[in-house]
């Protein structure tokens, strides 16, 4: 049985590594601009990168950024599919992002990726912790912002929120729970899954 009690988060970087492994995201999003709302399910898979890894050092030197300051990242995979979807299109994607700290304890930063979820350009956003642990990421694009709450309700249970304005505003909210080696799906399995029923957008990690 899972442990569901909240957790101590020191930092960032361990907010991360905390939310390492694969989930399941279930999600209700509402797009304000048709007044309509779209529910779904999807699969996202999250793996640590060391902070010389070359591959985050390129992402901080693109962004002009001191490789040295780096502390870690991650890359994310997903595999999802929208309930507005034509038949036969999905969601596939993967993002490598780093970690650059701008305060004495890790709370606070930049988050270099290599390219974003609401524009595939490469992007750097803001990094936060709040006073209950969670994490706050803010991004800007050039047409449109994203804003996202984590948190953990246990070491198998992640909650996220999010919005995005611009030239498209919707808002929304997922309950993340953490597969199980056993319940792990084949390449095949993910992608049939995901097609069974509408799912997360390419937003969030």
């Amino acid at each position: 049985m899972s442990d569901n009690r909240p957790l101590s988060i020191p930092d960032a970087l361990s907010f991360f590594q905390l939310s390492c492994g694969r989930w399941r995201s279930q999600r209700s999003s509402h797009h304000l601009l048709h007044r309509r709302a779209e529910a779904g399910s999807s699969f996202i898979e999250v793996v640590e990168i060391a902070a010389a890894d070359p591959r985050l050092i390129a992402i901080a030197v693109m962004h002009g950024e001191d490789p040295s300051r780096l502390v870690g990242g991650c890359r994310v995979t997903w595999n999802a599919s929208m309930a507005w979807d034509r038949a036969g299109e999905a969601h596939d994607g993967e993002s490598l992002f780093g970690l650059i700290p701008t305060d004495g304890h890790g709370r606070t930063g930049l988050l270099l990726r290599d390219r974003g979820y609401a524009e595939t350009a490469a992007v750097a956003g803001h990094f936060a912790m709040d006073e209950r642990d969670g994490l706050l990421l803010t991004t800007g694009y050039e047409t449109m912002n994203s804003l996202e709450h984590f948190s953990f309700a246990g070491p198998d249970v992640r909650l996220r929120t999010s919005t995005v304005e611009g030239l498209s505003n919707t808002a929304s909210f997922c309950v993340e729970t953490r597969v199980l080696e056993a319940q792990v799906p084949s390449s095949a399995g993910a992608a049939e899954a995901a097609a069974t029923g509408p799912t997360l957008s390419p937003l969030g990690w």
